[in-house]
């Protein structure tokens, strides 16, 4: 794709254009999309941070069109706070993930919950809404957070995949909300759709979504495999893992990479294969 620039419209389809957020970071990579869906009438999914540049953009990419809803994937605050501010704007109702505000135990400080999300309807799996040229139908995919949403567009087999499938990395899945269990059987799911393409909230469109799905499952089994070759040897503490397994990332992600690492060991716990003693891990 063709370099971003924050605030400049792009058009991926004639359904579908981005609109990418000033907040770049090493966890949002060039920054968060915003999606616009439709052309007479839109949604605009995941309104991003509460910055008033941002907003003003997405007034002007709306260009005085009507918008149905302003749908929302999950509220970490690189989501969900500009849906105050843009359904003051336009007057489109709030839609999307149920609320979820928890204390921040991970390692983004830019990405806790955003505790003022009011949404005007919760949606669940298979709810729709929809627009003169476009459906949005939600697919339930926990396991970044627990509230988190894809939404389908069937005129196109596009999906919007939020923070579960990311066009640059792989997402962070940080405990106590982030579930490695929840995650990979959300990835399972994706794997059985027939989906096109991928639109996420950070990074290129992902247009082989399902080579893209196969390799992530594999990506979190070798991790899994990391972790018990490394207790194999001994009990260890999560840093002391985290230096083995990712060599030569930068150092700013070592807290995520933690927080990962502890995921995969919550869901080896729960299996009985794993256990822990303090700080320290072992097999069983």
């Amino acid at each position: 794709m063709d370099e971003q620039k924050p605030g400049v419209p792009q058009v991926l389809e004639p359904l579908v254009t981005r609109v990418l957020a000033d907040n770049p970071s090493p966890f949002t990579h060039t920054g968060t999309q915003t999606h616009l869906v439709g052309t007479a009438d839109l949604a605009v999914i995941d309104p991003g941070p509460d910055d008033p540049r941002h907003i003003d953009a997405l007034v002007r990419a709306i260009a005085g069109r009507p918008v149905t809803a302003i749908v929302i994937t999950h509220t970490h605050r690189d989501h969900s706070p500009g849906a105050a501010p843009l359904k003051a704007r336009t007057g489109a109702p709030i839609m999307g993930c149920a609320p979820l505000a928890l204390d921040d135990l991970g390692p983004r400080a830019d990405a806790s919950f955003d505790a003022d999300y009011a949404p005007d309807a919760v949606m669940a799996e298979g709810d729709s809404v929809s627009g003169s040229d476009w459906t949005l139908t939600a697919v339930a995919t926990p396991g970044h957070t627990s509230n988190h949403l894809a939404f389908a567009l069937p005129e196109t087999k596009a999906l919007f995949t939020g923070d579960h499938v990311m066009g640059w990395s792989t997402t962070i899945v940080s405990p106590p909300d982030g579930d490695m269990a929840a995650y990979m059987d959300s990835l399972i799911k994706l794997q059985a759709r027939d989906d096109r393409i991928y639109y996420p909230a950070h990074g290129d469109p992902v247009d082989k979504p399902q080579r893209l799905v196969r390799g992530l499952i594999g990506h979190r089994k070798q991790r899994e495999g990391q972790i018990l070759r490394l207790l194999d040897a001994e009990p260890r503490t999560i840093p002391a893992m985290v230096a083995k397994m990712y060599v030569g990332i930068d150092p700013r992600l070592f807290p995520a990479a933690e927080r990962s690492v502890l995921a995969h060991l919550y869901e080896l716990r729960d299996r009985h294969i794993v256990a822990d003693q303090g700080d320290l891990w072992r097999k069983i």
